[in-house]
């Protein structure tokens, strides 16, 4: 039996496992990363990067669709789906080689192929029996998708995003249980690619999201021809024959939905079975595993990121909840997570981007607030780029620091990081009317918004009477 004895021991190869081995070789420190499973983890291989890249063909066959527009006749779309699916797999293939084994083996790090599991606090063993006894322990095992106890479900072939990227042929009619994120994506992209979508979803589709502003997103995919249906309670999935079928119970009573294939988006769930985290003595609660500010456990030793420690599934939440562990773990600097810096982009057609508190969320901690707002459709690229639906919803306090932001439109998940850099560095609206901002760009849209800030102090009585007395002197 082998008995290691690194630094850090980290546990899961996905983003964030990923970002805390790197960034702890080059600092020279001695690392085990274990996996047992691909390098790269859900993101590469299942979620953001082959949703991306299907969203990606799925624009250009609306590209077309709306060419006539701009006074170019491209005729309708023809989608070859196998070619569109292997080109998603390109994409993964090309990204690969930066979370390989190979590199990281380069890098220093000691790659173990194999399961994990705690034997104590300190003791991690991993597949036929290596032993590691690390200072420190980082669990970056990520999360599945959560199957809703539906009944027949089981019965009948269904996909997740786990298996649906490998599908060989276009769908003839797509049914998707959930409407977050994930499942909206999805059935705006296997619309526009051809296919018949049909969206059912339990209470809101987007509910985590300024309801003014998915409104927004929900318009523009009904207008795609999906069919999104809320408050539905899903009674049963049966099978007919080569189809299936999905009985929901609405307002009207009981109806059945046929479909040809049936995707589950209903969210997901914290990888924690089979660690041994009682063993480890680290608790665990609905969301996944129970860690404090500094993403800690209730070990000591261990720290959890991303996924697993149930503070938000994204990949750059992850990635920045890796850098925060290296600075306590190796430079012992305080570390805490702030939620309110952490954006969020739902890649729709339009754009969904949120970052800080949403207008109902600054409303309900009871405080003065100022709602800015400004739409798409007057910013002059917008206009020449035929990108009009939307608009930048600003929440600020009474002295107008930034409190939150909302985009929905062209190119949001872009223009966030402009406000989620104002709310870590607590700006105010007057910091922006000192930007210079290139014309024509949409980045234009930010700008406006906060000068409405400084709207009413235009036509106020002692401001009129300021510029009289100075008109005086010439």
């Amino acid at each position: 039996m082998e008995i290691l004895t690194p630094d850090i021991c980290v546990i899961g190869a996905g983003a964030g496992g990923l970002s805390v081995a790197a960034a702890a070789a080059v600092f020279g420190v001695p690392v085990v990363l274990i996996e047992k499973g691909r390098l790269g983890g859900e993101c590469l291989y299942t979620g953001c990067v082959p949703s991306k890249a299907l969203i990606a063909a799925a624009k250009r066959a609306h590209g077309i669709a709306e060419a006539e527009a701009f006074g170019v006749s491209a005729g309708p779309a023809t989608v070859d789906f196998a070619k569109v699916r292997r080109r998603v797999h390109d994409v993964i293939a090309a990204i690969a080689p930066n979370d390989s084994k190979e590199r990281f083996t380069g890098l220093g790090v000691r790659v173990i192929e194999a399961a994990a599991r705690f034997k104590d606090r300190a003791t991690v063993v991993a597949g036929d029996g290596t032993e590691i006894k690390a200072r420190r322990f980082v669990i970056a095992t990520g999360s599945s998708p959560s199957l809703p106890p539906i009944p027949g479900l089981h019965a009948v072939p269904y996909l997740t995003n786990e298996t649906i990227f490998d599908l060989a042929a276009l769908p003839e009619h797509l049914i998707i249980i959930g409407g977050g994120p994930i499942g909206l994506e999805l059935a705006q992209a296997f619309r526009r690619l051809g296919a018949a979508v049909t969206v059912l979803e339990a209470a809101e589709p987007l509910a985590s999201e300024d309801p003014e502003c998915a409104d927004v997103v929900l318009d523009a995919l009904t207008r795609d021809g999906v069919d999104i249906r809320s408050h539905v309670a899903i009674v049963r999935v049966e099978r007919e024959g080569a189809k299936l079928s999905v009985v929901i119970r609405d307002g009207d009573g009981e109806r059945t939905i046929g479909g040809s294939h049936l995707l589950v988006a209903a969210g997901r769930t914290a990888n924690t079975e089979g660690l041994g985290l009682e063993q480890a003595g680290i608790a665990c609660d609905a969301r996944g595993i129970v860690v404090d500010k500094g993403l800690k456990t209730t070990n000591r030793r261990v720290y959890a990121i991303g996924d697993v420690a149930g503070h938000g599934q994204f990949t750059h939440l992850a990635n920045h909840q890796a850098g925060l562990v290296i600075r306590n773990a190796l430079f012992r600097l305080p570390a805490a997570m702030n939620a309110d810096t952490v954006p969020r982009v739902t890649f729709t057609d339009p754009e969904l981007a949120q970052v800080g508190l949403t207008e109902a969320q600054a409303r309900a901690r009871g405080s003065a607030i100022r709602v800015l707002r400004w739409p798409y459709h007057e910013n002059d690229r917008a206009q020449v780029e035929g990108t009009t639906v939307g608009h930048i919803k600003l929440v600020t306090d009474r002295r107008g620091k930034v409190l939150g932001a909302t985009i929905v439109g062209a190119g949001a998940g872009e223009l966030i990081t402009t406000w989620a850099l104002a709310i870590a560095k607590r700006s105010n609206m007057s910091t922006f009317l000192g930007i210079i901002i290139p014309y024509p760009t949409l980045a234009e849209i930010g700008k406006r918004a906060a000068m409405t800030y400084f709207s009413p102090g235009l036509t106020s009585l002692w401001v009129r009477r300021i510029i009289a007395l100075l008109r005086r002197f010439g």
